[in-house]
């Protein structure tokens, strides 16, 4: 009884760091160049950085049952529902809380809704970087990418159609986080550097 107690308090305990973690959420198109940057921020400031997609992408590889679904469900271009995310991004901060300075959640929230669930079970972010590319040039990198990835998401047809999900959905929550003052919009049709310069000029002032 005495191992089931100490587990959940050292549960809770994780959880507590958590919430009062440094959290950037960091919203564009696939295609937008977000995960490059996330790369860089995470080499140069120590963050975590955990991707929605590859998070569901590793579930997928993994072969479970939930895993089997989700890929039927990305195959057909539409969204996984926001308790599965939510509680992977959860397991995924809670496993590097002693670890990280901090956590770069990618992809995420989605719709406003999951962002105001995020902030009863997690915490509040600090700082909305909006990685904003425009439709042509995220076709145009996602088709590229397509040629070498075998992804099988990586097909024009499906491109436009998580496109035009991806807009319809996110207005709202960029509105949402503008009227707290906390987004900062990234032009990404600039070099991957320049494109830095911006990104490191919105974490440096936090």
């Amino acid at each position: 009884m005495g191992n089931i107690c100490t587990t959940d308090s050292s549960i809770q305990h994780r959880n507590d760091k958590i919430k009062d973690a440094k959290i950037i959420f960091v919203v564009g198109g696939p295609g937008s160049g977000k995960g490059t940057q996330c790369e860089k921020v995470v080499a140069k400031y120590g963050y975590t950085h955990l991707s929605s997609g590859d998070l569901l992408r590793a579930e997928v590889s993994s072969g479970s049952e939930r895993g089997k679904n989700l890929q039927a469900i990305m195959q057909r271009g539409e969204l996984v529902s926001l308790d599965t995310i939510l509680e992977m991004i959860r397991d995924a901060m809670i496993a590097k809380a002693d670890v990280s300075k901090g956590f770069l959640i990618d992809g995420y929230p989605r719709e406003v809704k999951q962002g105001e669930e995020f902030e009863k079970q997690i915490g509040k972010p600090c700082l909305l970087l909006y990685i904003d590319a425009k439709p042509e040039t995220m076709v145009k990198r996602l088709l590229k990418r397509g040629e070498t990835s075998g992804r099988s998401d990586d097909n024009e047809e499906t491109i436009k159609k998580r496109l035009d999900l991806y807009y319809k959905a996110t207005e709202p929550v960029i509105a949402f986080y503008e009227s707290r003052g906390i987004v900062r919009k990234i032009d990404s049709e600039l070099s991957v550097d320049d494109v830095f310069g911006q990104v490191s000029k919105a974490i440096d002032a936090l």
